[in-house]
């Protein structure tokens, strides 16, 4: 097994510890838990639609509310 070195601020240091002490387990273990739960969430593909993938941009964006129907604001495209 590889040993990693990293600073942490107080706060988050206290909470691992509360983590640690709860499980009856030490700080390396829920730190390596944590990493390879926050790796895995990383690397798998996330499941839905691509509106509930991107449901927070809905209605983010300004502009003609008829764009994808209206032949209008087609004329002159790709010319």
């Amino acid at each position: 097994m590889k040993t990693l070195s990293l600073k942490l601020p107080d706060e988050l240091d206290a909470r691992i510890s509360a983590i640690a002490k709860r499980r009856q387990s030490n700080k390396s273990e829920i730190v390596r838990n944590a990493l390879d739960a926050y790796v895995a969430m990383e690397t798998t593909p996330q499941k839905g639609s691509a509106l509930d993938l991107a449901g927070d941009l809905v209605g983010s964006l300004e502009g003609p509310a008829d764009l994808s129907h209206c032949d209008e604001h087609m004329r002159g495209y790709g010319e």
